[in-house]
C-alpha cells in the first residue's frame, strides 16, 4: 500500500463534530470543510520541495526558498469544490482544473461528463481533490487519465475515508500520498461511507 496519512489534530476532531452532525446548515458545513481543506493542506504540503533563490532585502541579499514546482488543484465535481478555496488560501498560486464525474447509482462506478485543466499540468503538482474517499472508482479513474496525460506527481485529498476506498486507491495508484481528516469504518449497501456525514455535495450546496 502507498503512504496514507490520517490527520490527527484537535482542531480537525472540533470542525469533524460539525459536519457529521446532520443538523449542520449549508453555511457552517461549507465553511468547516474550507477550514479542514486549508489544515490538510498545511500537512500536505509539509513533503513540497523547495529550491534556493537569491532575494535582496532591504538589508542585503540572501537566500530564500520557493517550491520547485508549481501547484494545480483538480477537484472532483462537485463535492471537491467545497475544499478548493481553503487549499488555495494557503497556495494562492496554484492553478485549479475541473474534472466531472457522477456516480452510476446502479453499478456505483464514475462516468464522466467534464474535463478542463491547465496546460502546465505535467510539470505540476498535482493535487486530487474529492472530500468522500468511498468505493475509490472517482479518485482512480481520474489519476488514471490525469497520468494518461503524463502527470508524475499527484496527492489525492480527502475528509472521510473508508477501508474499501483507501484498498482501492492504494491498490490502483501506490505511488500517490493519500491525506484524510478521518477513516471510519465501512461503506453500506447503498456505498455511502458509514459513519460518515452524508452526501457531501448536497450538504454544501443545499440541494437535498
Amino acid at each position: 500500500m502507498g503512504y496514507l496519512k490520517v490527520l490527527d489534530h484537535p482542531l480537525i476532531d472540533h470542525k469533524m463534530a460539525i459536519i457529521r452532525n446532520k443538523n449542520t446548515g449549508p453555511k457552517e458545513f461549507r465553511e468547516s470543510v474550507f477550514e479542514i481543506g486549508m489544515l490538510l493542506t498545511y500537512e500536505l504540503s509539509k513533503n513540497f520541495k523547495s529550491v534556493p533563490v537569491e532575494v535582496e532585502t532591504p538589508m542585503e541579499k540572501t537566500t530564500c526558498y520557493v517550491l520547485e514546482k508549481p501547484v494545480v488543484i483538480v477537484p472532483i465535481l462537485r463535492a471537491g469544490l467545497g475544499m478548493v478555496e481553503g487549499i488555495h488560501t494557503i497556495i494562492p498560486q496554484a492553478k485549479i482544473g475541473h474534472v466531472g464525474l457522477y456516480r452510476d447509482e446502479k453499478t456505483f462506478e464514475p462516468v464522466w461528463y467534464f474535463c478542463k485543466l491547465p496546460p502546465n499540468i505535467t510539470e505540476a503538482v498535482v493535487l486530487v481533490v474529492d472530500p468522500m474517499l468511498a468505493t475509490g472508482g472517482s479518485a482512480s479513474v481520474t489519476i488514471s487519465m490525469l497520468k494518461e496525460k503524463g502527470v508524475t506527481d499527484i496527492r489525492f485529498i480527502g475528509i472521510v475515508g473508508c477501508p474499501e476506498g483507501v484498498k482501492r486507491l492504494a491498490t490502483d495508484h501506490p505511488d500517490v500520498a493519500i491525506y484524510l481528516a478521518a477513516m471510519d469504518s465501512h461503506l453500506n449497501e447503498d456505498a455511502y461511507i458509514v459513519p460518515g456525514l452524508g452526501d457531501c455535495g448536497d450538504r454544501l450546496f443545499g440541494t437535498k
